[in-house]
């Protein structure tokens, strides 16, 4: 991340972009950055020729809240998804803020086109806003599989958010009870989670991050995991790692993905796995 990041804010303007909106400031006030704000028309929307274009482009700053930043302003025509991956590499940007209010409900956004296409595309990570931002985010929650794209999204995570309390939640398989001693078996895959989360804390990468790394352990699938957690925790965040070229479904969190994004209670993180160089 630059020293004075650029936060891309995607926005179709409606009532329920206000909470992207105070979310992007929020974040770019704390790390001293700056906002780009992408609005995207669609092709044949009005308005037509420069002068309509520089009368949208007024009637939208004068309407914005003074953020406390430098914000900057562009508007595209055509297809969302891929003009504000776009953007986001041509302005240098560090991170992508979308809300929720362009699509006609919350399953729709988290598992149709635009935001999987963001994902699977988008150099940086996408941060998907659903509530409004009361305060900075205290308590994130980091599902972890010990992979390299665990450790990435956990690394970015830190970058991000160099305040939060950083909840690093794995899941593991239990005893199968077709074994003739499932206690044995049990102690032993704690014991081998155990392990394996050792090793991940003890990343290079998560060095500085170390202090602020509460660990979990929990038996079960990790949708039905973090479900909990988000239930019993005041978790403001959950930061999922995702592969460049897989789909959100399977990428993050299995068949259940879709459930879990719906249900959802609070805003997500997704950070896709840098590519290996090579």
């Amino acid at each position: 991340m630059h020293d004075h990041p650029n936060i891309l804010l995607a926005t179709d303007l409606s009532a329920r972009s206000d909470r992207p909106f105070d979310r992007a400031a929020s974040l770019a006030r704390e790390l001293g950055g700056s906002i780009t704000l992408v609005h995207v028309l669609e092709p044949g929307a009005a308005p037509r020729g420069p002068a309509g274009m520089d009368e949208l482009r007024a009637t939208i700053l004068e309407d914005l809240p003074d953020a406390g930043v430098p914000i900057h302003l562009l508007i595209e025509r055509g297809s969302a998804p891929s003009l504000i991956a776009e953007a986001a590499d041509r302005e240098g940007s560090d991170l992508i803020v979308v809300g929720a209010a362009r699509y006609n409900n919350i399953t729709d956004f988290f598992l149709g086109t635009a935001v999987d296409y963001l994902v699977r595309h988008a150099h940086v990570p996408v941060l998907v806003v659903k509530r409004r931002a009361a305060h900075a985010y205290r308590d994130i929650l980091i599902a972890t599989d010990f992979s390299a794209c665990a450790l990435e999204a956990t690394r970015v995570a830190a970058e991000i958010f160099p305040h939060a309390r950083l909840n690093l939640v794995h899941a593991y398989r239990g005893a199968y009870e077709s074994r003739l001693n499932p206690d044995e078996v049990r102690a032993e895959a704690h014991a081998e989670a155990e392990r394996e989360l050792g090793d991940f804390v003890s990343s290079p990468e998560l060095a500085a991050a170390r202090p602020r790394l509460h660990t979990q352990l929990e038996v079960g699938p990790l949708a039905s995991v973090i479900l909990a957690r988000l239930r019993a925790q005041p978790i403001d965040l959950l930061v999922l790692g995702t592969h460049g070229r897989s789909p959100i479904v399977h990428a993050a969190l299995g068949s259940r993905a879709s459930d879990l994004l719906e249900s959802m209670p609070c805003d997500v993180l997704m950070v896709r796995e840098r590519a290996r160089e090579g």
